[in-house]
């Protein structure tokens, strides 16, 4: 059983960039803010990155569950989120996108995606209220920060404040920037948690199978255990050099972490955080090779 602690979908992009639009065109590509960029697989052709599409690769990759989250480029899809969840309740989990200046709303999804370091105003004690209602609402919070400690105390002040409230760390702490540690630290907090979102994204550079981001796995877990590890995709942008498959199964095969571990950060940490209840089993077919 696996499942993806970062994924997202869109009908059509309508974000920004800086302050510059971003909109999605064909064959995966998107105006990123007056630059033309490969944004999702070249067979998304029409520009929509659809649940049918996820759902697709996650049975051909045996993913069973996923949680879909926007980015600020992507712009507000709480509405599709919502078809979404309403097509594969037992498969998705969806988040509700805070834009600052933007009505939102969590009614009939399951927590609360905040881009804490793209925030028109800064200062998370400015936006506790969308904290505090998440905690009152028994959702949970998926938020990325600046780089390096630069939010961490900010975020810290939040936790202490709201200690029951679920807060999941995406793009894994920013793992390729300085002082990412001092993200991973927080997860040391009972209810917060580290997701791996875009780290085949940051290592990029090294591409598969990535050793530095196994390394990188290994040190977060000597800060904060592997009981507070999940692992994300971050599909479909990093779809456009790997396959879904492989933003995992460099984990899977991996010597250096246990069975044990892989299956915590997988699965289980996942599944208690996020609450899926009802996953189906999901078997693959042998492919051609």
């Amino acid at each position: 059983m696996i499942i993806d602690a970062h994924a997202h979908l869109w009908k059509a992009q309508t974000g920004r960039r800086d302050n510059a639009p971003v909109r999605s065109l064909q064959n995966g590509v998107s105006d990123f803010g007056g630059e033309l960029r490969q944004m999702m697989p070249p067979y998304m052709l029409s520009g929509e990155n659809s649940p049918e599409m996820l759902i697709s690769n996650m049975d051909y990759a045996g993913v069973n569950g996923a949680v879909i989250v926007s980015e600020v480029m992507d712009g507000n899809q709480n509405d599709y989120f919502l078809q979404a969840k309403a097509k594969f309740p037992d498969r998705l989990k969806v988040c509700a996108f805070f834009d600052e200046g933007e009505p939102y709303t969590l009614e009939g999804l399951d927590g609360v995606k905040i881009c804490a370091c793209k925030l028109k105003t800064p200062g998370l004690q400015k936006h506790f209220d969308v904290f505090e209602n998440a905690y009152k609402q028994g959702k949970f919070v998926c938020i990325e920060l600046e780089d390096g400690d630069a939010q961490t105390g900010e975020l810290r002040e939040i936790i202490e404040q709201l200690p029951d409230l679920k807060i999941a760390i995406g793009h894994f702490g920013m793992v390729t920037r300085d002082n990412w540690q001092e993200q991973i630290k927080l997860a040391r907090y009972k209810n917060v948690f580290v997701e791996s979102g875009g780290i085949t994204w940051l290592f990029n550079y090294e591409f598969y199978p990535y050793p530095s981001a196994i390394a990188a796995i290994k040190e977060a877990a000597e800060i904060c255990g592997f009981d507070k590890l999940m692992w994300g995709s971050d599909y479909p942008r990093t779809m456009v050099e790997i396959t879904y498959k492989m933003s995992y199964d460099f984990i899977t095969k991996s010597n250096e972490i246990s069975p044990a571990d892989k299956e915590k950060l997988l699965f289980s940490n996942a599944k208690a955080f996020y609450g899926f209840d009802n996953l189906p089993q999901v078997n693959p077919l042998p492919n051609m090779l």
